[in-house]
């Protein structure tokens, strides 16, 4: 697949799908695929269940570009090399992004496979994809209000339960102690992952609107009898990602 291929036509709307989500690109109409190590200043995850790849497909007669996968701090690249398929999709002419991921739930009325739409995140990470200039942007309303209304409509017309909160956006790789997960939840997060805030940050920089919608793939530390692993989260993942899908062929 050619890179000049995924300009014309050009999408509008793109979906970043997180570990164990890539089977969510099913349930649209595949046209082409692109691994991202094709696209200049890009390169493929080395993560499990992040495919690596951007595939254009149509929804309803428009074309959507949806990446399968991302790349992750902890894989020990900056915040401007994580981001840079936000700045591929810009540069492209996509105007709205939808960022999924796999997170641990916080909240006590959360459970595993249920989804929550984010409302805010809290960056402690310890960096940002801005780094390096007087970029002073606005940032109250990284994921837009009206984007989240239409979403909650679309999941209650398909009598499906969406959460809605906090994201608290870690580096990882290691999952949070106990400890950890109770000062998040008095800083006020519902949910906590280790992706999605660098991406929210440049796309709202960059002008684009942004809806974020975590899948609970396990409960945070401290909060269940059963220590964390990479490979439940993605095999959760992979189990409730029709659900997921359900939800985004409403909302895009």
């Amino acid at each position: 697949m050619r890179f000049a291929d995924f300009q014309n036509p050009c999408p509008e709307t793109a979906i970043v799908l997180g570990s164990g989500l890539g089977a969510v690109a099913e349930m649209f109409e595949v046209e082409s695929e692109m691994d991202y190590a094709e696209v200049p200043g890009l390169s493929t995850s080395t993560v499990p269940g992040h495919a690596g790849r951007f595939i254009l497909a149509r929804h309803r007669g428009k074309p959507l570009l949806i990446a399968q996968g991302r790349r992750h701090l902890y894989e020990g690249l900056t915040a401007q090399e994580v981001t840079a398929g936000i700045r591929f999709m810009h540069r492209i002419g996509v105007k709205r992004v939808v960022l999924t991921n796999a997170a641990g739930a916080i909240h006590p009325d959360f459970a595993v496979g249920g989804l929550m739409l984010i409302t805010d995140h809290l960056n402690l990470q310890g960096t940002t994809p801005l780094l390096g200039g007087p970029h002073f942007h606005d940032m109250s309303e990284v994921y837009s209000a009206l984007w989240r209304k239409r979403t909650l409509a679309v999941a209650l017309s398909l009598e499906l339960k969406l959460h809605e909160g906090v994201y608290a956006g870690l580096l990882g790789p290691q999952y949070e102690t106990p400890a950890e997960i109770r000062m998040l939840r008095t800083l006020g997060a519902d949910a906590v992952g280790m992706s999605t805030v660098p991406e929210a940050i440049q796309a709202r920089a960059l002008g684009m609107e942004v809806l974020g919608i975590s899948m609970l793939t396990n409960m945070a530390a401290g909060l269940s009898k059963t220590p964390l692993h990479h490979s439940e989260v993605v095999a959760v993942g992979r189990e409730a990602s029709e659900k997921l899908g359900q939800l985004l062929v409403g909302a895009v």
